[in-house]
């Protein structure tokens, strides 16, 4: 990469707290939300909620409409393909994976960090 082109995360605030988080995705459920101009499936596990992208890459379903494992993978409720929360790889031998995106909860709200690259001038 550039000089001139750097990576930053861009954060969105998708819920006020982590409470109202937890209680619009309970456990093993998944969501879609909008983060800038990403639909995002959250999806909530004993270890957290966890941010993919919301799209199978197999054949487009969202997989919001779908649900999340103990094993900590969501599952397109489509033709039931797994993706590993932490990694995005599919879990069924295929070579498709989904986007990951950073969470964190802050006193502020309950956000989705999407990676973004920008262009700086002077490479600053």
């Amino acid at each position: 990469m550039s000089r001139f082109f750097k990576k930053q995360t861009r954060w969105y605030k998708v819920f006020e707290s982590l409470l109202e988080a937890e209680e619009r995705v309970p456990l093993f459920q998944t969501e879609t939300v909008l983060a800038g101009h990403k639909k995002i499936c959250l999806a909530h596990t004993q270890e957290g909620i966890f941010a993919v992208g919301d799209r199978c890459p197999h054949n487009g379903f969202s997989l919001g409409k779908g649900w999340c494992t103990p094993e900590q993978t969501v599952v397109c409720p489509l033709h039931r393909y797994a993706f590993d929360l932490r990694t995005g790889r599919a879990r069924t031998g295929l070579a498709d994976y989904v986007d990951t995106y950073k969470v964190e909860s802050r006193p502020d709200g309950f956000f989705v960090g999407i990676e973004e690259t920008v262009f700086t001038l002077f490479g600053e």
